[in-house]
């Protein structure tokens, strides 16, 4: 049988965008859950100093709140982290298997998230992207996980690109505007688990962007939480992150019979969101703007007709020329109608829907699929992880979709099939 670092492989639990993760044993028999990172990361010089430190970082977490790290191999190829092995289905298995959570449980389920938290943020961290797919529902009470690996991806994304990356529907504003995240951040999070978790969504269904757009400017619906827990959920998710409780806050109100505002009480404490004498009503979950249409995938891939390459270098000077050369311009193109962007280049793709950009680069991108609809040009990007972006503009002529369609088909042929 495989053998990683000193453990002995059992068996594949699942595998993603950042590696692979098995069920392995030690010499001893102990359980433990071994993730690998993916090699292209792992030859990222970048990444390995964000592993190294990540590593170290999630180290400190100690107690029954994450699975702790047991071993790590910071410098080796390929790279991997060891953590216990936490028997039990993440909550979002939980929650599709056996349904809503009654306010009991709702209770219970918040309070020990915002012990974890209370524990992770104590140590100077940050996890960024709480969901129910990254909570474990253990025998002994939920733990939260991914630590190292997926932390490191983030954390190397965010310095690359300047915003930071979690899962659309529970990305805090500040997140999504890619500024700046405290743990804050992570209290946003949990009242958008504590949402699904009641059998809601607090931004209703639709495309990354659209939830992203909808997190920033719009109200949540709190329709399918309990009366008694909504004033804390919205106040879980006020837009001003210092208006949010801290975890310890929110164990005062969950467990040391502190009453939980009615939702207009807590609102009017958050007056940025609604002003106090407006009662509290779910938003409706569509999105404001009509532009962002899901793509049905698998997309195919760009296949252009065939083009000449772009030199290395610029060509020699001509004899008979004036002036220097001029410098090599890496081809780029941008699409944009006012409201959204497209833009591709030689770093990658951008997009933009209501000021809200994510950027993705060539390493992380499996497909850049293109559909129109009159004149609407859609531009969806797939990562290696499964997770697909799109954004719409509009041409609002033959025209010009023509030239926007011919740009696009030349820059994506340069680098997209490279």
């Amino acid at each position: 049988m495989e053998r990683i670092g000193g453990y002995l492989v059992e068996r594949r639990l699942g595998e993603g965008g950042m590696g692979t993760v098995y069920l392995a044993r030690t010499r001893g028999g102990r359980a433990v859950a071994v993730k690998v990172a993916k090699s292209e990361l792992a030859a990222d010089e970048v990444f390995r100093a964000r592993f190294r430190s990540e590593v170290e970082a999630a180290r400190a977490v100690g107690g029954f709140h994450t699975a702790p790290v047991v071993d790590a191999d910071v410098d080796g190829d390929p790279l991997w982290l060891a953590t216990a092995y936490i028997p039990g289905p993440t909550l979002a298995a939980r929650l599709a298997d056996e349904g809503a959570m009654d306010e009991p449980q709702l209770r219970a389920l918040a309070a020990a998230l915002a012990e974890a938290l209370e524990s992770i943020h104590s140590c100077g961290l940050v996890h960024r992207d709480l969901k129910p797919g990254n909570i474990i529902m253990a025998v002994d009470g939920p733990r939260v996980l991914d630590f190292g690996i997926s932390r490191a991806v983030e954390s190397t994304r965010l310095t690359a690109t300047g915003t930071a990356f979690g899962t659309p529907g529970f990305l805090a504003p500040e997140q999504a505007l890619g500024h700046a995240v405290s743990g804050a951040a992570d209290v946003f999070a949990l009242g958008a688990v504590l949402v699904a978790a009641a059998g809601g969504s607090a931004w209703g269904e639709g495309t990354p962007m659209g939830l992203m757009y909808r997190s920033v400017h719009e109200l949540p619906d709190l329709a399918a939480v309990p009366a008694s827990l909504a004033g804390l959920v919205a106040r879980c998710l006020a837009k001003d992150p210092a208006a949010r409780p801290t975890p310890t806050e929110l164990l005062d109100l969950l467990t040391d019979g502190t009453p939980v505002p009615a939702p207009a009480q807590a609102l009017a404490e958050v007056p940025a969101q609604v002003p106090a004498e407006v009662p509290y009503t779910p938003a409706p979950t569509a999105p404001p703007q009509p532009a962002a249409q899901p793509v049905r995938f698998p997309p195919v891939p760009v296949t252009p007709a065939p083009l000449p390459p772009y030199p290395a270098t610029p060509p020699p000077q001509s004899a008979q020329g004036f002036g220097p050369p001029l410098a090599y311009t890496p081809p780029e193109v941008e699409l944009t109608d006012g409201e959204s962007r497209v833009v591709v280049n030689a770093t990658g793709v951008v997009l933009e829907v209501a000021g809200l950009a994510a950027d993705f680069a060539w390493t992380e991108i499996a497909y850049v699929g293109r559909s129109r609809r009159g004149h609407h040009l859609t531009v969806a990007v797939r990562l290696w992880d499964g997770s697909v972006y799109d954004c719409e503009v509009n041409a609002r002529r033959s025209a010009r979709f023509g030239e926007w369609l011919a740009r696009l088909d030349f820059v994506l042929g340069r680098y997209a099939n490279r």
